[in-house]
């Protein structure tokens, strides 16, 4: 076969055909080209040209079908084995290679069902098409856990109606006993008080965290909220001396007051947990809040103890506190990003958490 400079193609020669002593074991020999006039041995070069052209034009597109059909599956968020009847492998995806371990436990499942491993759950189904079998492993996680929260909010949403009720009788009896005791018995009055607002704020945490997040934004100068989060820090119940430092701007700034404040609650109190479970014999808690640019930006700092397991910050109703029942941070993240804003947890020498808001 020789090159078309030209045309940059393959084509046909007279040199290129095949030789062969018989014209009659089904291939074009030098006997039957013999017979052929010169017209018709070029007009059969011409079409053996094209059907050579043809093969190859063909033979790119399998390819560039089977690349795309290849990439598809890769895409796809899903594991995907394709077996042969005789038990090997036809075809496996990237994600199917990095679930080996799960492949022999959803054999014992028969591929119809689901499976977990290392917290992750995925549902494994099956189909058999011309003489194969095609499995497929989908992550459930997100799904799982969301029904999971859905079922937990609601018990949990049933048992704050229940509790709260009680609890306001309680707290009004506290108020009118408070009237009537001696000074030497108010201070046990407070304490009590203070232990119904905290689970009076627990209740009100979870009724807020069981519906969807409402924000009213209005101008608010920031270091007004200075007062209002001192008085929160008063009935807060803490043994070790702790060293409160405010630094807020007096700029205006758009935002939710009651739910920022809760906000800010939540991060002070967690603060004040992880000194109190520290071994630090004095804290310090400094929090700051500014505006930058399209920014408001709040950040509070703490020397108490590091934060175990970073993965579980914002995974309600997961806590490592003996206090609290894990909706605080779950709670606030909610609350920012309803402001259109962002929590970090910033990599520095003391535990800092960032909070960012869209100042519109």
């Amino acid at each position: 076969m020789a090159s078309d400079k030209l045309s940059g193609k393959n084509t046909l020669t007279l040199q290129d055909t095949p030789k062969t002593d018989t014209a009659d074991e089904g291939v074009i020999g030098e006997s039957l080209l013999q017979k052929l006039e010169p017209k018709d041995k070029q007009e059969l070069l011409e079409r053996l040209n094209e059907f050579i052209l043809q093969t190859y034009k063909i033979e790119k597109e399998f390819k560039d079908y089977k690349a795309l059909y290849e990439w598809v599956i890769e895409i796809l968020p899903q594991a995907i084995w394709v077996i042969n009847g005789n038990g090997s492998f036809f075809y496996k995806n990237t994600l199917a290679e990095g679930l080996k371990p799960l492949f022999s436990e959803a054999k014992k499942l028969d591929f119809d069902g689901e499976v977990k491993a290392e917290g992750r759950t995925y549902l494994f189904q099956n189909n058999s098409i011309q003489n194969k079998q095609i499995i497929t492993a989908t992550d459930i996680t997100a799904q799982k856990r969301q029904e999971r929260l859905a079922s937990m909010g609601q018990v949990s949403a049933h048992l704050a109606h229940e509790i709260r009720n009680p609890i306001g009788s309680i707290s009004l009896l506290a108020s009118t006993l408070l009237k009537r005791v001696d000074s030497t018995s108010k201070p046990i009055v407070f304490e009590i008080q203070k232990a119904l607002w905290r689970v009076e704020r627990i209740i009100a945490a979870t009724l807020l965290f069981s519906k969807d997040i409402q924000i009213h934004k209005k101008p608010y100068a920031l270091n007004a909220l200075c007062e209002e989060l001192e008085e929160a820090i008063e009935r807060y119940t803490y043994s070790k001396v702790i060293d409160f430092k405010f630094d807020f701007s007096a700029q205006e700034a758009w935002f939710d007051w009651d739910l920022m404040g809760i906000v800010l609650q939540n991060f002070i109190y967690n603060a004040i947990d992880a000194i109190e479970d520290s071994e630090v014999s004095q804290g310090q808690i400094v929090i700051k809040a500014f505006v930058m640019g399209d920014k408001i930006v709040f950040s509070i700092s703490d020397n108490g103890k590091a934060i175990e397991n970073k993965a579980l910050l914002f995974e309600p109703f997961e806590t490592t506190k003996l206090k609290g029942n894990g909706l605080g941070l779950a709670l606030s993240l909610q609350i920012v990003q309803a402001h259109n804003g962002s929590i970090e947890l910033l990599d520095t020498a003391e535990k800092t958490f960032k909070i960012e808001l869209a100042n519109t």
